[in-house]
């Protein structure tokens, strides 16, 4: 395969240790990794990036595909956590593997356009014969990077959980399955297309013997951990009711803690649970669209990064956020720390290193997340040339003015959007299929 040389971008902002920014500069991509920068590169096909930034592909650090499915659901449009929850799962339960694959599809091709060259998935529920391949499968067609966690869910209803009993499985079933997946599909080399991790729903959805054993078989497969923790008051009060102690003690007590482990949301976790993810180097994906939509707060997104916690952003489930677009969730946590403390809280720059970088760092992916010769070839190219940038003087501020769909993506050197189009599928045979799926769901 020929090189592909990416000409004469207006800018490109590497995100390397130094934070370099180069004008009018090139791109060699060469199996699949960054193979050059520099000026006048020749010998290649040439892809013109004039009037355009480039930027790493943005990291998404928290999702749930298969609520592509379930936007602006009646019923679950103006409840809080636990309501909005429970006026979905009976939804959920009819969903199938025709429903994860298709929903999946959809998520990551708006992903995609959105500029996500890299994505991690959270499910956590199987009905009626699903599986997690059924979203690996669909993130090939894509052609992203993935990142699916094997979620679960131990406690029904009738053993005071929140889940309907249907929707909740036996905990030898759930490790058992977890090895499975892991075995089958995880690859932990350089470059790799697909990680899996191991990832208990959240703490009032599984049992204490579940997240404690989770941690032991994860750090005996050599995979990463993920849950949801301290998303909003009511989650803070049944840890403290049912556990004795806030969540970021009750994650530490069961293992929950190391640079092998990130949590979604986190925006109630306290000055001492900082702390604590700091000193571990805990992850943490930020959610601030869901975490918007559902009133859950603002997390202390400053205070964490002030602290060396590490962050990155996640889009979090369509039925909570109602989108998927990791450029406008970064805009968003932007946004929410200058409301909260000023207008000097969180720079353009800073919140589209936390959707790049950030997020690779946070996924333990140091092959991903800049551009910098010998890493992998994951590459938004941004047309700056359109309305929306008209008139900005600083192309790099992209999330005060500037697109929020990419001209062009490129994953592991692959092109994957081309001139703002989705190359990899026919997305209106997909999208045509997701509704006739959600007018069933609906009857």
């Amino acid at each position: 395969m020929s090189d592909i040389i990416v000409s004469s971008a207006a800018q490109i902002l590497t995100m390397d240790d130094a934070g370099t920014e180069l004008a009018g500069a090139d791109i060699r991509i060469r199996d699949g990794v960054i193979a050059e920068i520099g000026r006048g590169l020749q010998g290649g096909d040439i892809l013109s990036a004039e009037g355009c930034l480039v930027t790493p592909g943005l990291v998404n650090t928290h999702h749930h595909l298969y609520q592509t499915l379930t936007r602006a659901v009646p019923g679950a449009q103006d409840a809080l956590l636990f309501g909005w929850l429970q006026a979905l799962y009976p939804i959920w339960a009819r969903f199938g593997p025709e429903e994860m694959f298709t929903s999946a599809q959809v998520g990551l091709a708006e992903l995609a356009l959105s500029g996500c060259t890299l994505s991690s998935d959270h499910l956590y529920l199987y009905p009626n014969g699903a599986r997690l391949e059924d979203t690996i499968a669909a993130a090939e067609t894509i052609g992203l990077r993935f990142h699916p966690t094997r979620g679960a869910m131990s406690i029904g209803e009738s053993d005071g959980g929140l889940p309907p009993d249907a929707l909740v499985e036996r905990e030898a079933d759930i490790l058992n399955d977890c090895i499975r997946v892991v075995d089958a599909f995880h690859d932990p080399t350089e470059g790799a297309m697909c990680r899996v991790g191991i990832a208990p729903c959240s703490p009032f959805s599984v049992s204490r013997e579940l997240m404690r054993d989770a941690a032991l078989l994860a750090r005996d497969k050599g995979v990463m951990l993920h849950t949801h923790l301290a998303e909003n008051d009511e989650d803070i009060l049944y840890s403290e009711e049912k556990f004795g102690c806030r969540p970021g003690q009750y994650a530490e007590s069961l293992g929950w803690t190391g640079e092998d482990v990130w949590h979604a949301h986190c925006v109630k976790i306290d000055a001492q649970e900082i702390d604590l993810f700091a000193r571990t180097r805990t992850g943490v994906a930020h959610c601030p669209c869901s975490n918007c939509r559902l009133g859950s707060g603002i997390a202390p997104l400053r205070a964490m990064r002030d602290s060396g916690v590490p962050v990155g952003l996640g889009v979090d489930g369509s039925a909570s956020n109602d989108s998927g677009n990791i450029a406008t969730e970064a805009r968003q946590a932007m946004l929410l720390q200058r409301v909260a403390q000023g207008a000097d809280a969180m720079s353009a720059r800073e919140a589209l290193r936390l959707a790049t970088r950030g997020g690779a760092e946070v996924l333990g992916r140091d092959d991903c997340g800049q551009i910098a010769v010998g890493k992998r070839a994951d590459i938004a190219i941004w047309d700056m040339t359109g309305v929306e940038a008209s008139g900005s003087w600083d192309r790099a501020a992209l999330l005060l003015a500037g697109p929020t769909r990419v001209r062009d993506l490129f994953v592991e050197g692959r092109r994957v959007v081309a001139e703002g189009r989705l190359v990899s599928v026919d997305l209106p045979e997909v999208l045509g299929r997701q509704r006739r799926l959600a007018v069933r769901l609906m009857a």
